[in-house]
């Protein structure tokens, strides 16, 4: 028996943020991150439609990209000070993603953030709060999934938590929220976005319920992506969309070794200045995935299927699955995002982030391939792959050279 699990209630379209005046409850709790929300008005806006709710409001603010177990910490404390009985998280995947660890630490106090991380075994939540997502990027989707990632910085290790208790109970997807979004956000969170899709697809977890969203949802981004990062804002409201698509997909047919990898290799370098950010990541990661999965039999079909939807060409099944690498390889190079982690830096990543040198990444990427394969993506990859695989992969990954295993 398999699982479809959405939010109970999705509010889309401009002005859908409105849709907080119909909340009935006594006290609200707005998280939110590094500030675009409140300069622009949107925390206030948030604030008084649940004031005309009736609702006491009170914020907790300054939550940072990729969250740490410490700030879950801290927000659980400060829920359980105030007691809200609806969590409302305005943002990106980082401060939506935090909410959802800071909700189940304040439904249990006594559960450990190593408990939180068990796959699909979080208690039953609602005993204390609803929660309402409301997303500001177009690309996690995490207003409407079953996830959340936290970063243990002292293991270097992005952990996600996996359970549909964590499926918000209400999404909102405004586009005026991500008007005024940064061209490299747009770039890193769409092409987020596009891997969503595709891993969903060709995930042994996919079923008739997901491959719609995932399909169509490939097709608008291939269609939008690069419109909404030249600044089309029709096309934005339609990448909005498409990123929720993407998400009902992969919340309920999960993903694979893109993500395995972009937890494992976003923070393993963080000491020395060189933090992967995540749709970077899956950028450059996806690609070679491709080639590696596409040995499998099932999977080099559902590729060729992609490839056909976005009229790729292509008269076999190999040329196919390598039209749509290279489209997606055009596409990073259009959104000014590096082909590899060896380049990572020096092109769409400004300089202070770092590079990741060749001599760290020799040291580390065995461990890294480890965990890598330890990582809960890893079970719903279409292709079962060992750490000496993980190694070589990760390797093609760094200097971009050519899948051949």
């Amino acid at each position: 028996m398999k699982r479809f699990t959405l939010p109970r209630d999705l509010y889309h379209g401009k002005g859908a943020l409105e849709a907080l005046k119909g909340f009935e409850g006594k006290r609200a709790m707005i998280l939110s991150g590094g500030g675009s929300m409140r300069k622009s008005g949107f925390l206030d806006k948030a604030e008084k439609y649940l004031k005309e709710a009736g609702m006491e409001v009170e914020f907790f603010e300054g939550i940072e990209s990729d969250p740490s177990v410490e700030t879950v910490m801290k927000g659980a404390d400060a829920m359980e000070k105030f007691k809200p009985d609806w969590i409302v998280a305005i943002g990106g995947g980082s401060p939506i993603d935090a909410a959802k660890a800071m909700w189940i630490k304040y439904e249990y106090p006594d559960i450990t953030f190593e408990d939180m991380c068990k796959v699909f075994a979080i208690p039953k939540l609602r005993r204390k709060a609803h929660f309402c997502a409301v997303s500001s990027t177009s690309g996690t989707a995490t207003e409407v999934t079953a996830f959340s990632i936290i970063t243990d910085y002292n293991k270097g290790i992005k952990y996600p938590i996996a359970d549909f208790e964590i499926t918000p109970d209400v999404a909102i997807v405004d586009p005026d929220l991500v008007a005024t979004l940064p061209q490299k956000l747009i770039a890193h969170t769409g092409m987020d976005a596009m891997t969503h899709s595709i891993e969903a697809y060709v995930s042994t977890a996919h079923t008739d319920y997901t491959d719609p969203l995932a399909l169509h949802a490939i097709r608008m981004i291939n269609a939008d992506l690069e419109g909404s990062y030249n600044g089309d804002l029709e096309k934005r409201e339609k990448m909005h969309n498409a990123q929720c698509l993407a998400g009902m997909a992969f919340s309920n047919a999960l993903l694979g070794i893109v993500h395995s990898m972009a937890h494992k290799t976003g923070a393993a370098f963080a000491d020395k200045g060189a933090h992967i950010t995540h749709g970077a990541a899956n950028a450059m990661y996806l690609p070679k995935v491709i080639a590696f999965n596409a040995k499998n039999a099932e999977a080099k079909k559902r590729y060729c299927e992609i490839a056909d939807l976005i009229n790729l060409g292509g008269t076999s099944a190999d040329e196919k699955v390598q039209n749509l690498i290279n489209r997606l390889r055009e596409l990073q190079k259009t959104l000014n995002i590096p082909l590899c982690i060896k380049n990572y830096g020096a092109d769409s990543c400004p300089a202070e982030n770092g590079f990741v040198s060749e001599d760290v990444f020799l040291q580390r990427v065995s461990d890294i391939a480890k965990n890598a394969v330890a990582d809960a993506c890893t079970l719903s990859n279409p292709r079962e792959i060992s750490p000496e695989q993980m190694e070589k992969l990760l390797k093609c990954c760094y200097y971009d050279t050519e899948v051949d295993f």
